[in-house]
């Protein structure tokens, strides 16, 4: 065994100490998600009203002609687990940068400094990308949509009844939760792409050559985690088919980095096998 194999085996890390570390980084993990839960639920109620705001406004702006309007609950304990859930879900969010430092502490001591560099970049993105994909469908789509269907309340007369919204206030939360995660893990299809990529799993040219069928697969999923209406289907759909071809742009930079590689290793074995010949 060499000085260098016996450097190597120094720095191996036993079983044992490979899942205390483990428990250790969940351990932070937990705490810290813990902590933005408590510090997000005392603030429950202004979150709550942060994620109401959309139908809110366009409500307001109806109250001049149906007077005020309001949320519901028909269950006792519904408003208090809404909260927690809005606590959870906003502490989680806030916690995610705590959550992938710890997943980085793992694993980048068994990573070879061109693998950290590269992955380095795609922690960063990924909840950059999943806060773009919440900001579009928050301030995009939610004021779309809740005029859409608040456009099928009907004021009544003439023998019939008046048909107006009464939204409860955790099926609302469900319906919020549900769309924001969707464009927010909708949005990391570029990361995924281009991990598949880099491992030799996916090529810009197998992409290319699959867009029809992504873009139909891409209205099915949209299908399902939109309100059935054509407006939100199209405003998840669009914007995952742009971040499609931006996974193909990534795919072909990856080869290209992979291809410059290979040449200058090529490079590295001709001239040294040269030079051994010579001598």
């Amino acid at each position: 065994m060499t000085v260098a194999d016996d450097s190597v085996e120094g720095h191996k890390m036993p079983l044992l100490d490979h899942l205390i570390e483990l428990r250790q980084r969940l351990l932070y993990s937990v705490l810290a998600l813990l902590a933005m839960f408590l510090i997000c639920f005392f603030f429950a109620e202004e979150l709550f009203n942060f994620l109401v705001q959309p139908l809110a406004d366009i409500l307001t702006h109806r109250a001049g002609v149906q007077g005020a309007r309001r949320l519901i609950f028909t269950d006792l304990t519904e408003v208090f687990f809404t909260y927690v859930k809005v606590a959870f879900f906003f502490g989680a969010f806030i916690a995610c940068p705590v959550f992938l430092t710890q997943i980085w502490l793992f694993v980048a001591p068994g990573l070879y400094k061109n693998e950290k560099s590269a992955l380095a970049p795609f922690l960063i993105a990924s909840p950059v990308l999943f806060f773009a994909g919440g900001a579009l469908v928050y301030f995009v789509l939610f004021p779309l949509a809740w005029e859409f269907f608040l456009s099928f309340e009907t004021p009544g007369g003439n023998g019939t009844l008046p048909i107006e919204l009464e939204a409860k206030v955790n099926e609302y939360l469900s319906l919020v939760m549900k769309l924001i995660f969707a464009f927010g893990l909708s949005f990391q299809l570029p990361i995924i792409m281009t991990l598949l990529a880099r491992v030799g799993l996916a090529t810009s040219k197998g992409m290319a050559a699959k867009r029809k069928y992504a873009i139909v697969g891409v209205f099915v999923v949209a299908a399902v985690f939109t309100p059935p209406d054509p407006l939100s289907q199209i405003s998840l759909a669009v914007p995952i088919i742009l971040l499609y071809e931006i996974s193909i742009l990534m795919a072909k930079l990856v080869e290209k980095k992979r291809a410059k590689a290979a040449e200058e290793d090529d490079d590295i074995d001709g001239g040294t096998g040269s030079d051994l010949e010579k001598t």
